[in-house]
């Protein structure tokens, strides 16, 4: 169950609302925890995994708080125990038959192979792990109190508002929130207006995009021109950011109808003027749980110049590997890597002067990550660039451009919002004018034009919810 259907709408949301706010106060986390399990069982089927985790890691974090000032060994242990199980989990799911097919590459020598097995990935694994290895990190390194009852772990592990697609939050953000949150219409209708606000922008903007970049797939790299190829990687830059960005939004818009405080996952990435900057604006809460739990554990930037390097490229190693089992990814990463290093060590300075320059960058270099992140075939991906860039290849490259102004003729009128709603203007109004009536018309149309898009259209993924 995705929050951008019918069902989760009309059916699911309503009558768990209408059940939580029902629920005497003090009972309110028992009907969260079993609407969650619920929402997750439905979307997933894989909900008594999720129950053994927070089983086994409300065990252990109660183990390494009892034993770490007398034992601190035993504490260490508990945490190791932890890592190994939470992260073991995901490397058999996530990782099992990209390391097969990459062993069966060397095999392929001796003319034998490891057969490939076959494994459904459980919802948001990659999410609620890094979420629960955070809570046991704190935990051992004092920055947290352990949760008080099973009960109170199990709203900050199983929350079905960021529980498949993040936010990825900290046990210390949802504490002071699991007894003292207020219900009230206030925070009901700001968020419904935030829930409202990111379906429009995953239906009315995202989808459409999407249509655009699937159909380029279908026609094939090597029959695209030029500036069909550039639509293209734009359009996908924009389909990527619209879709995350609106379920964070809609994350956050039901975290407070439930009371919840959720942690901001995006700002406006595309108005950044380096990669570092628009890492630190992009899918906030991972590269915060990447800063705190690796970067920062391998000596950060604090042991000079090329410890600093290793420790980045430890980082955007696990950053690519993370977002999928695929070289593409890693490559991904590693590009960043690479930015990221130049930026710092070469031309960052520079950049930093030149206010439309840096812009300019950002909106050439990024559009060239995104197509490594979508395109996993290396040789695929290979023909894309030489599409971007004919001179890169002595082949006789497809020059005719009627194909790029065929799908500017079919898009425009969604490739126009997309730029406007990339930029801090739209958020400006809103926030000046949000209590108008014009503003509230403006939500229910909205909100009515994304039931129509969701009831009319073929294409309705979450993106991120293959990680």
């Amino acid at each position: 169950m995705v929050f951008s259907t019918i069902a989760f709408l009309f059916q699911f949301l309503p009558i768990f609302l209408l059940a939580y706010y029902a629920t005497p106060r003090k009972y309110r986390n028992i009907t969260l925890v079993i609407g969650s399990l619920v929402f997750y069982a439905i979307g997933s089927g894989w909900y008594t995994l999720l129950l053994l985790s927070l089983l086994i890691n409300y065990g252990l974090s109660c183990m390494i708080s009892g034993t770490h000032a007398r034992h601190p060994e035993s504490a260490k242990h508990y945490l190791i125990a932890g890592l190994i199980y939470n992260f073991g989990l995901l490397v058999v799911f996530k990782y099992t038959n990209f390391l097969i097919g990459n062993l069966n590459s060397l095999l392929s020598i001796f003319h034998t192979a490891i057969p490939k097995v076959s494994l459904v990935m459980p919802l948001g694994i990659s999410f609620f792990t890094f979420q629960i290895t955070s809570y046991l990190i704190d935990v051992y390194t004092g920055k947290t109190r352990p949760a008080r009852s099973i009960l109170d772990l199990g709203v900050y592990l199983c929350m079905f508002p960021q529980l498949i697609s993040g936010p990825i939050c900290m046990y210390s953000e949802i504490q002071p929130q699991l007894k003292n949150r207020r219900v009230d219409v206030r925070l009901l209708e700001e968020g419904m207006e935030t829930f409202v606000l990111g379906l429009s922008a995953k239906t009315l903007l995202a989808n459409p995009m999407g249509g655009l970049w699937n159909n380029l797939s279908v026609i094939g790299y090597d029959s695209i021109s030029t500036p069909y190829a550039w639509l293209g990687a734009f359009a996908y830059s924009f389909q990527i950011y619209f879709d995350f960005s609106g379920y964070s939004m809609m994350a956050i818009g039901v975290g407070k109808m439930l009371g919840f405080q959720l942690p901001q996952n995006f700002n406006l990435p595309y108005m950044s003027g380096t990669a570092g900057e628009f890492w630190r604006r992009w899918h906030i809460t991972l590269g915060r749980w990447f800063k705190n739990y690796i970067y920062f554990p391998l000596g950060g930037s604090r042991a000079g110049k090329w410890k600093t390097m290793r420790n980045m490229l430890a980082v955007w190693a696990f950053t690519g590997l993370w977002h999928g089992a695929s070289w593409n990814f890693v490559l991904w990463g590693l590009i960043f890597f690479v930015l990221l290093t130049l930026e710092k060590n070469v031309y960052g300075k520079f950049l930093e002067r030149t206010h439309l320059l840096k812009h300019a960058y950002i909106i050439f270099i990024i559009p060239l990550t995104w197509m490594v992140f979508a395109i996993p075939d290396m040789h695929q991906l290979g023909t894309y660039f030489t599409r971007l860039f004919p001179f890169l290849t002595s082949d006789e490259v497809q020059s005719n451009t009627r194909d790029a102004v065929q799908a500017f003729h079919n898009y425009w009128k969604i490739l126009v919002p997309c730029v406007l709603f990339s930029t801090p203007l739209p958020l400006m109004y809103y926030k000046k004018f949000r209590k108008s009536g014009f503003c509230l018309l403006l939500l229910l149309i909205l909100f009515v034009l994304s039931i129509r898009a969701m009831m009319t259209q073929t294409n309705n993924p979450f993106l991120y919810f293959q990680f």
